[in-house]
């Protein structure tokens, strides 16, 4: 484990009492409320002290009322440092009113509009770039959460937005289960030449076989997008509680240590936190020790 506190740059708290999750119908072991105690429960021996909170996709309508819960949550918890909110960016410029709202609330540092599930041709949207574009004016990032099929035009997307900065979450969800290494392979090195991206190292187990998966099938992934992105573009991320269907939180941690053991202490830090601090804008201070 890390002798120093990380940062969990993707961590996700959901009420299915208080807010509506369609998605988590196909998913029974993890369609009940996970919160704050959960994590910390979870978290067992990992120490960390800085989360980023990530939208978890509930009815478009219910999008404001989850960033305003997590914010409300931060107060009970100070490690949430930052929330990554949903905006509907398909609205274009009329998104503006959207992205002032949420910029009243001190803890959003990005906006995520998930493109998984949409058609291939939605990242290409004029509209949706027109909302993408806005958000350097309100000094938010973007989160890219995609299956890797998607890949060809994302890179045309993020061409398209060079004032913007992404980070790529999950690696792009490439087909681990099966080792399935191009075009992703190609695709990143491509995503990875754009200075304003980053790439989060999260969701990669349940990407792979969820009940067989080892850290061999994960470090050709892993070695890949370090070595295209660089110790200075990765960061670390939980994808907790979906990462439940794979792995617990400690297990995903030891995993990625051993993935990456040949590293550096100061590449080490990078990883698991200090890129964090910088891409997100966080306050926290990188400890001494």
């Amino acid at each position: 484990m890390p002798t120093f506190p990380i940062v969990d740059t993707h961590l996700h708290l959901w009420d299915t009492g208080r807010f509506h999750y369609a998605w988590l119908q196909n998913f029974p072991t993890i369609n009940r409320p996970f919160l704050l105690p959960d994590f910390n429960a979870a978290c067992a021996t990992v120490a960390v002290d800085t989360m980023v909170f990530v939208q978890c996709d509930t009815h478009f309508s219910q999008g404001m009322d989850e960033t305003r819960w997590v914010a409300s949550l931060a107060l009970e918890d100070k490690r949430i440092e930052g929330i990554v909110a949903f905006a509907p960016l398909e609205e274009g410029h009329e998104v503006r009113s959207y992205l002032e709202q949420l910029c009243r609330i001190p803890l959003v540092k990005g906006v995520r509009r998930l493109i998984q599930s949409e058609d291939l041709e939605f990242c290409l949207s004029p509209d949706f770039l027109q909302g993408l574009q806005l958000l350097p004016e309100f000094d938010l990032s973007f989160d890219i959460c995609i299956y890797h099929p998607q890949m060809a035009n994302i890179i045309k997307m993020v061409q398209k937005c060079p004032q913007v900065r992404f980070m790529l979450d999950h690696f792009g969800k490439p087909d681990i289960k099966n080792q399935l290494l191009e075009p992703w392979k190609s695709e990143i090195r491509e995503l990875a030449a754009f200075p304003n991206v980053y790439c989060k190292v999260s969701g990669l187990v349940t990407e792979a076989d969820h009940q067989n998966w080892t850290k061999e099938d994960l470090q050709p992934y892993i070695a890949h997008v370090i070595e295209c992105f660089g110790w200075e573009r990765v960061v670390y991320g939980s994808d907790w509680p979906v990462s439940k269907l794979a792995t617990e939180y400690p297990d995903w941690v030891e995993a990625l240590e051993w993935t990456v053991q040949g590293c550096t202490e100061s590449q080490r830090r990078k990883l698991f936190r200090e890129n964090a601090l910088r891409f997100y804008r966080l306050n926290t201070s990188t400890p001494s020790n």
